[in-house]
């Protein structure tokens, strides 16, 4: 039986992958980092921060992901771990050279699509190798009868970034790119944002990839810096919560048009270490559907647990202290591979 079964963000979940803070860092600034993350806070490249997140930062955060796997586990749910990495490492190409960032946020590098699991082409240099730390999950997953496949490398040469143009068109159109986050999923329908973090090609590509039984959706205008699970947050079948910041009638998609919506209400700003965030306030609605009646959310939000449970959902609320600093809240820090259910179509 394939372990990886997986058609939307809702079905109740059996199988999931938990990231690690251990070794956790901002990588090297060259050209990548600085234009999909940073173009706009800082004036040029030099003034990236590089190196290790504070030692209580890393402590904290991997304690507070321990309690989330002890909380899944009692609920039924298997949960993998990635291998522990050396992340200052060099990293090194013919085009290139640089270090680590983090395996924090396997939401990011990998895609779960049915039985098919795939190693995304994402748009940090920093990352080009970090499926090494899933490469034993992946094996097994592989052995059980899931597919397993990887977008081709991208070379991500300097040209590939324009860090003065606006947000939303630094990264061009030169090779396929994305991050796996771009992506959700809604039964034939996967959402795909096109933005810094993922191009056109990159949506063209994953087309390709799934075949004829899914249709991608590439979403413009919706939200131009990096990820898609803090502005469209699908909750059940008919019902999503949206960013009121990023969404509105003329950039919806149109395939969740017919979707009942439901606004995200202001967030508790929870603070960040350092000098600048790696992420917004918008982080507090990245939360984790384990079942479309439960779902994990950030204790501190708690005008958004009310709006949940006023539409009939349970809260598992925990904490990730450090999810502005280190760039990720519940869904980020985890890749849901198994789910119970049959892939569907949903429009209402």
């Amino acid at each position: 039986m394939s372990l990886v079964s997986v058609h939307n963000e809702w079905d109740p979940l059996e199988e999931i992958i938990v990231g690690t803070a251990v070794g956790a860092r901002v990588p090297r600034a060259d050209r990548s980092v600085f234009a999909v993350e940073y173009a706009g806070e800082y004036d040029s490249q030099d003034q990236v921060p590089s190196g290790l997140y504070p030692d209580r930062v890393l402590k904290e955060t991997e304690e507070e992901l321990h309690i989330l796997c002890e909380e899944l586990t009692k609920l039924g749910v298997t949960v993998r771990r990635p291998q522990q990495r050396d992340n200052s490492a060099p990293i090194t190409t013919p085009d290139w050279q640089t270090d680590g960032f983090h395996d924090y946020c396997p939401r990011d590098g990998l895609l779960s699509v049915g039985e098919t699991i795939i190693e995304t082409p994402m748009a940090l240099r920093a990352r080009f190798l970090e499926s090494l730390a899933y490469k034993d999950i992946l094996l097994d997953y592989f052995a059980s009868g899931s597919r397993w496949i990887s977008a081709p490398k991208p070379r991500l040469t300097d040209t590939m970034y324009e860090p003065t143009a606006p947000m939303g068109e630094r990264l061009r159109d030169q090779e396929p790119v994305f991050d796996a986050a771009n992506v959700l999923r809604f039964g034939t329908d996967l959402l795909y944002l096109v933005s810094d973090s993922g191009n056109e090609l990159g949506a063209k590509w994953l087309q390709s990839a799934v075949g004829d039984a899914y249709t991608v959706h590439p979403c413009r205008n919706l939200y131009a810096s990096t990820h898609v699970d803090s502005t469209i947050v699908p909750l059940r079948p008919g019902l999503v919560l949206v960013n009121p910041a990023r969404v509105n009638d003329d950039n919806m998609p149109g395939f969740l048009r017919s979707w009942q919506t439901i606004t995200c209400p202001e967030l508790v700003d929870i603070g960040f270490t350092g000098d600048k965030p790696h992420c917004s306030v918008w982080i507090g609605m990245n939360l984790l559907v384990v079942r479309p009646d439960l779902a994990v959310v950030d204790r501190r939000q708690t005008e958004l647990i009310k709006l949940l449970e006023k539409h009939g959902m349970d809260v598992l609320p925990l904490q990730l202290t450090h999810s502005r600093t280190l760039g990720g809240g519940f869904h980020c820090a985890t890749l849901d591979v198994r789910r119970s259910g049959a892939l569907e179509t949903y429009r209402f």
